[in-house]
């Protein structure tokens, strides 16, 4: 197999571990993100993570953390083998011969690269996932942008073409999803090589152990939430955002309501389930993309 074929392959393991491990606690980030500010002297929907869990449950059972599921389970290995191949084509580019080891700060720049590329892919399935998953928070709150409700990924998607401006509507979002994933894949990658070659004691991470992997891919996963955390959760008011009578302008509009209504900590709703969620999906995907690539030589 070629390199393209075997990061393609690899990273589309790795992407199906991250899903699987990762899904439910993406659910309940977005929907701390999604909740509408409550009326004065109202309380929020949910106080926290674990009440919004087991509202969750309550209501949907435990199907409801795994709302959502279909579209990003449908592209993830579109998704991942963009994200892992395009790397790859990248530390082919800045190599200095075949084989060679690269320096921490090439990462950054291959990771930052794959970023670019993968938005695309990214956009519209994160739409579609933001969009069932906040469902039923937004439902609830009487919003008017939720009175058609969806039936599933599919459905979404229909109704996004036939009534949010075609295919332009389905890329809502566009630019917050960029700015996260540019700069967070610089950083995770970064983060994950610098660890490697921490715990190899030098640049050599060849003979590295499972453990190392998951220590290393785990942490670096926290650092991709950690570097762009404020931006997601701009995304994904926007994304979520009645179309016909739109709550805000752009993404530096969104910025600057929720600063305003809600402080610093608006921009940090849900950041303890993404954080909760990053280590061990990561950790998952990394192992798996490591083994699977060096399964296939």
């Amino acid at each position: 197999m070629g390199d393209v074929a075997k990061d393609l392959a690899a990273g589309t393991v790795g992407g199906a571990a991250q899903l699987i491990c990762g899904h439910p606690f993406d659910t309940i980030k977005v929907k701390l993100q999604s909740q509408p500010a409550p009326l004065p002297g109202q309380p929020l929907k949910y106080a926290g993570a674990m009440d919004a869990v087991r509202q969750t449950l309550a209501a949907e059972g435990p199907r409801g953390l795994y709302k959502g599921m279909g579209a990003p389970l449908a592209t993830v290995a579109a998704f991942n083998a963009v994200l892992f191949s395009v790397r790859g084509q990248m530390e082919a580019l800045l190599r200095s011969e075949p084989g060679a080891p690269l320096t921490v700060n090439q990462q950054i720049v291959c990771g930052a690269g794959a970023g670019v590329a993968v938005s695309i892919l990214a956009c519209p399935t994160e739409l579609i996932k933001c969009r069932l998953q906040a469902q039923s928070a937004l439902a609830d709150s009487g919003s008017a942008g939720v009175a058609v409700k969806y039936g599933g990924p599919m459905d979404v998607a229909r109704q996004v073409l036939r009534s949010e401006g075609g295919v332009k509507g389905l890329f809502k979002g566009l630019v917050p999803t960029m700015a996260r994933e540019v700069p967070g894949n610089a950083a995770m990658f970064g983060v994950y090589e610098a660890l490697k070659q921490y715990l190899a004691g030098g640049q050599d991470t060849s003979k590295l152990g499972r453990g190392s992997l998951m220590l290393a891919g785990g942490l670096a996963g926290g650092a991709f939430w950690m570097s762009v955390y404020p931006t997601d959760v701009v995304k994904s008011v926007i994304q979520v955002d009645d179309y016909k009578n739109p709550k805000y302008s752009g993404s530096i509009n969104a910025f600057r309501k929720i600063l305003a209504s809600e402080g610093v900590k608006g921009l940090y709703r849900g950041f303890g389930p993404a954080m909760a969620r990053s280590v061990p999906a990561n950790a998952a995907c990394f192992l798996a993309y490591e083994v699977t690539r060096s399964s296939l030589g």
